[in-house]
């Protein structure tokens, strides 16, 4: 019986031992594991990697560049990382959209354009040491310039002159001063202006119809006024004929100066004449001449239908 009790005795002891050590090993496996999440999280320990740059900032406000690829150590709450830099060829778009933003040319039409960017940081001290948000920075900087340039141009050449306007963007990026006697964009950040594309222009929708209902007119005035020059052209032939036909006139009866008040009373009778044969009104009395002294001249009515 007393060897019954000291093995069940033995056997909670040894179950309580057991449940000691996992409890032991549970916290420490907790505290272990919350100690890396706050070296993690804290990035005592961080990592460089390949074509990419740390900037930290020290207790004292000072800021120095980390550029050797590895593992790296740090005071936790002495220091802390101020930036990580890619040294590869980034982008930069217009307004920090790729979608086309809106933007007004010479003459305040507006326009819809997209643009990129493509730079890479040459010097790191002068791009994370000397400005505080440089990324911010140059984004208001190429903004400026581009818009300066695109609003100094008419729409006609921002939509058929692409090519040019784009050279020139690019040469005003990279060689250009930001202000007059101040530095350009490369000296200001430590960059290099790689390229920049003009991705998209093209008018609003509203604008395109606009422009599509000023071209419609335009062709619409084209034509009126080619008719008008063929109808002027037509008015001058006949004028010629008719006063070569007349001058012919006059050369077969052997007339002079003289004669031609009845020429022109001739004329007269005859145009009456055929407007009252193209008369559709019923009209019987008109006047042959208008001179005084004449008498008006009556016709007859015309037959009357055939009695049945």
């Amino acid at each position: 019986m007393e060897t019954d009790q000291r093995f069940l005795l033995l056997q909670r002891a040894r179950i309580k031992a057991l449940l000691r050590r996992s409890f032991l090993f549970l916290l420490c496996s907790v505290l272990l594991y919350y100690g890396v999440a706050l070296v993690y999280a804290t990035k005592t320990i961080y990592k460089v990697r390949r074509n990419y740059a740390v900037i930290l900032e020290d207790l004292s406000g000072e800021r120095r560049v980390v550029k050797k690829v590895g593992w790296h150590g740090r005071l936790p709450f002495f220091t802390r990382l101020e930036l990580e830099v890619p040294l590869m060829n980034q982008e930069l778009y217009l307004k920090g959209k790729p979608e086309p933003q809106r933007i007004m040319s010479r003459g305040n039409v507006a326009l819809w354009t997209s643009a990129m960017l493509t730079f890479r940081i040459e010097d790191l001290q002068r791009w994370g040491v000397e400005n505080k948000t440089p990324q911010v920075l140059l984004q208001n900087d190429v903004d400026g310039i581009v818009m300066d340039v695109m609003q100094s141009r008419t729409v006609d050449q921002l939509i058929s002159d692409r090519e040019v306007i784009k050279e020139e963007i690019y040469q005003a990026l990279k060689l250009r001063p930001i202000n007059e006697g101040g530095p350009t964009l490369e000296q200001k950040y430590g960059i290099d202006v790689v390229s920049f594309v003009l991705r998209d222009t093209r008018f609003g929708d509203k604008l395109a119809e606009a422009s599509e209902e000023k071209k419609r007119r335009e062709m619409i005035a084209e034509a009126e006024n080619y008719a008008a020059n063929l109808e002027a052209s037509r008015t001058r032939t006949l004028y010629a004929a008719y006063r070569d036909s007349i001058r012919d006139f006059r050369q077969e009866l052997g007339l002079d100066a003289s004669s031609d008040p009845y020429i022109f009373e001739f004329l007269n009778q005859q145009k009456w004449a055929t407007a009252y044969e193209k008369n559709q009104h019923g009209q019987n009395t008109f006047v042959l001449n208008s001179g005084s002294g004449q008498l008006p001249v009556v016709l007859p009515q015309p037959p009357a239908g055939p009695v049945r």
